[in-house]
């Protein structure tokens, strides 16, 4: 059993000292969109005849950039898809859905907010970039455990590289050195590669979306999480906490993206994004050939039916 490190408040704050280094060459990926952005995306971050401001516009490349997929497809209708089929136990998940929507608007949200407000853009770089080497030490381990040994070996020399010459993770000096950052791993897709079948769909309290195969995996993820084995309680938590409102802070703008049934979009894109995550993004080219030419014989064979 690993031990746990003690890391002293005045250690952490040391560590955020350091924070300026990374301020080179960064623009706020969590704020307002500029004029010559705009103009360049198609996004034009002014209101429009209605009062409201527009920030999906016709380009949503630099929120793919941002979050590593376009937010506008994953809130959308996943080509067709009726995730409602995975999702047996709706009545009590929007039950679930409105306590934690609750809980997000009136405490986690205004963190977020405020945290974005009062943290200088570099420092939100650093924090970011922190945390997402923490990750890469589960990202190795669940690529061992699904054979991706090239996968695996890239995620280890992020962390290495990151966690001494990237100060404890704050720059990504790997991704200089041809180590890219994945899409990540977790037990949940690891657990789909062994063949476990991912269950209905589950809102957990507080937790958000989830499933019957990615509920249990997040025990393992929590012991493969390097802030587990901090010894000191008040860092261990403030960590936790400054983990959270990172990652809700970078979901602002994304939010913005959502209309109509919120429970119904957020479900989708989480099921969606999942089944990209476990395939790696890969789609049997053969098997969407197989299915266009069924569907094109079976609108053949309709209309001639008439």
């Amino acid at each position: 059993m690993l031990g746990r490190t003690a890391f002293s408040p005045g250690l952490i704050a040391a560590i955020l000292s350091i924070f300026p280094v990374a301020a080179l060459a960064q623009n706020d990926p969590f704020g307002a969109v500029s004029a010559d952005t705009a103009i360049e995306t198609g996004i034009s971050g002014q209101p429009d005849s209605t009062g409201q401001t527009n920030n999906a516009g016709d380009n949503s490349g630099s929120l793919e950039e941002e979050y590593g997929f376009d937010p506008a497809d994953e809130y959308g209708d996943a080509d067709g898809a009726d995730f409602s089929l995975r999702d047996p136990w709706e009545g009590f998940n929007r039950a679930i859905f409105v306590f934690n929507d609750g809980a997000d608007r009136y405490v986690l949200k205004p963190a977020a907010v405020s945290y974005r407000q009062i943290t200088p853009i570099f420092m939100q770089h650093g924090i970011s970039n922190f945390f997402s080497n923490l990750r890469e030490v589960s990202n190795t381990f669940n690529s061992l455990l699904q054979g991706k040994l090239g996968q695996a070996g890239n995620d280890a020399g992020r962390f290495l590289i990151n966690s001494t010459v990237g100060i404890v993770g704050i720059l990504d000096v790997a991704q200089y050195m041809g180590l890219e950052e994945g899409d990540g791993e977790d037990f949940g897709q690891t657990l789909a590669v062994w063949g476990v079948p991912s269950g209905p769909y589950l809102v957990l309290p507080l937790l958000g979306p989830s499933t019957v195969r990615d509920t249990p995996a997040r025990v393992v993820d929590y012991y493969t999480n390097p802030i587990t084995y901090v010894d000191h309680d008040p860092t261990r938590y403030t960590l936790r906490a400054t983990d959270i409102i990172q990652d809700r802070a970078s979901l602002l703008e994304a939010e913005s993206l959502l209309q109509g049934d919120r429970y119904v979009l957020l479900r989708d894109a989480y099921l969606q994004r999942r089944d990209f995550l476990i395939v790696d993004g890969e789609v049997d080219v053969d098997s969407e050939v197989e299915a266009a030419e069924a569907i094109d014989e079976a609108e053949v064979e309709e209309s001639s039916d008439y």
